[in-house]
């Protein structure tokens, strides 16, 4: 790797990063030449990836609202992305400002906007953990620095798995970061599904991959099993899009968009 390539942050610009292309999805900025040609690549096979990315982050201020408002004060958000207000913590600590919310990625370039993760209300606390979502005991440890695990916590893992591949076992890395949280505590997903055009999705997939993200899309069976043992919130598992809309809400084309989402009770 050249100097140009990679700069004293250690962001490497020269193939293309699923954080990246998901803000240029959101129509951010912190994106580089090789992210849009991959991005666009991936909106070839699949027009509608713009509006999945608005349709994942709606269902994630939807379901920490939810969460809050039945009494959850704490979060471990894996797989943070570049910030993109309102963040996570922003929603929760509207209703409870003593909300506390770690976040953890592994990515250098959201560990440089990390600042905008920490501003948490002067009742509240925010912290920031640099780990791949590939190291529960690396980010289980380090989140206990903020984190009561007597009390309950929600944990949040938003269009994340699909970038983990089987080989890696990603039902054993949700089954490792639930197991020391308290009864009561809660897991939030969404998941891009192939289910509908499987084709489209070999070859969005297929981009992914030759970037050296081990992308993978799963049936609705397969999302399911990661809320083995755990109770489902109702509506149970939806197209994220219909999962709790708000009152009058238009789902317009996010009603279509092939992205599950879930939320758990620990029991």
């Amino acid at each position: 790797m050249t100097d140009a390539e990679s700069g004293a942050d250690g962001i490497d610009t020269s193939r293309p990063q699923s954080a990246r292309m998901y803000d240029y999805f959101l129509d951010g900025k912190d994106n580089y030449p090789v992210d849009w040609k991959a991005a666009e690549q991936v909106m070839s096979f699949f027009p509608d990836v713009k509006e999945m990315a608005r349709v994942n982050r709606d269902f994630m201020h939807r379901a920490a609202r939810v969460l809050a408002r039945r009494g959850i004060r704490q979060f471990l958000d894996i797989g943070t992305g570049i910030p993109t207000e309102p963040n996570l913590h922003q929603i929760v600590q509207k209703i409870t400002p003593a909300a506390r919310v770690v976040y953890a990625d592994n990515d250098p370039i959201v560990l440089r906007h990390a600042e905008a993760l920490l501003r948490s209300t002067p009742e509240g606390r925010t912290a920031y953990i640099q780990a791949d979502a590939r190291e529960p005991e690396k980010i289980l440890a380090a989140a206990e620095d903020t984190l009561d695990f007597a009390q309950p916590i929600a944990l949040s893992m938003v269009a994340l798995l699909h970038l983990v591949a089987d080989e890696d076992d990603p039902y054993r890395i949700v089954a490792e970061l639930l197991r020391p949280l308290a009864p009561g505590s809660c897991l939030a997903l969404s998941h891009a599904t192939g289910d509908f055009d499987p084709e489209a999705w070999e070859r969005v997939v297929e981009v992914y991959r030759k970037g050296g993200t081990s992308a993978q899309v799963r049936s609705r069976g397969e999302f399911s099993r990661f809320f083995d043992g755990l109770e489902l919130l109702d509506p149970g598992i939806e197209l994220a899009a219909l999962w709790h809309p708000g009152s009058g809400e238009q789902h317009g084309r996010g009603a279509q968009i092939p992205l599950y989402a879930g939320v758990a009770r620990k029991p």
